[in-house]
């Protein structure tokens, strides 16, 4: 009898081992929640040529695909850097179209300090972080992608040139679409669990908005990843969500960089 007893519970336990594991989602009001425990391996991945978050999930045959860093549409080359297996994928030096901009070049250090999802390992122990990108790291790089701005625990639209500000207050530059509501990508941080929000066009905000939705949950970081028409998710063959598209054709926009779970 105790050892049927003692069976069961490690079947119990077993179950709740792997359940804990597996990552959630829930949809509510325009918004997809998507929880990664600490442990599943994220990586991010990029493509020469512009392809839809759909095909990168199906090359990968990941769990999961979110889009990730900025890119520039007409050169098809990444504004982000992005780093996988402690090598430089994508770096925004080697984009033309922002090297011979001389406004991004003036202002290259909030430009090029905008906020990355890292992930390090510090004595083969994994660590998640939201930070600039310059913020020096405890030990190995594993994987980061920079996009921005950081939300938690503070908003830094002028300090990663989201947005400029003349003398009397005003806004003159805004990037990203930040003041105003569009579909947005946001990664997140609570203990050592991975937090994602999709925020698609049926809900959309503005970035002082994402960032109260993100201290709703109680993240204790947080940013944005691209957004607008570039927010894309696939989640194993049961979620499939674009920012654009229609009924007849719901591929998405084609994107440079993406954050996948195996």
């Amino acid at each position: 009898m105790k050892k049927l007893l003692l069976m069961a519970l490690l079947m119990i336990f077993t179950t709740l081992s792997v359940t804990a594991r597996e990552i959630t989602f829930d949809f509510a009001d325009g918004i997809y929640h998507i929880i990664i425990p600490h442990g599943k391996k994220i990586e991010f991945v990029s493509s020469q040529k512009l392809v839809t978050n759909a095909e990168i999930h199906k090359l990968f045959k990941a769990t999961l695909t979110v889009n990730a860093g900025f890119f520039d549409p007409k050169n098809q080359k990444t504004i982000s850097f992005i780093y996988n297996d402690g090598l430089l994928l994508e770096s925004p030096i080697e984009n033309e179209n922002m090297v011979f901009n001389e406004t991004i070049m003036d202002n290259w250090d909030k430009v090029g300090n905008r906020t990355e999802f890292r992930i390090t390992s510090d004595n083969g122990i994994l660590h998640y972080d939201i930070v600039p990108h310059n913020e020096p790291y405890k030990g190995k790089l594993i994987a980061s992608a920079q996009a921005g701005p950081m939300l938690l625990p503070d908003l830094r639209l002028e300090e990663e040139f989201f947005i400029v500000k003349n003398k009397n207050g005003t806004v003159v530059r805004e990037s990203a679409s930040v003041l105003h509501k569009s579909a947005r990508t946001l990664i997140g941080l609570k203990g050592k669990t991975v937090h994602i929000f999709i925020i698609t066009t049926e809900h959309p905000m503005d970035i002082y908005e994402a960032q109260d939705l993100c201290k709703s949950y109680g993240l204790e970081k947080a940013m944005a990843f691209d957004g607008g028409s570039s927010t894309s998710v696939d989640f194993k063959d049961e979620l499939h969500v674009t920012s654009t598209g229609t009924k007849t054709d719901d591929t998405g926009r084609r994107l440079k960089s993406f954050l996948i779970v195996k």
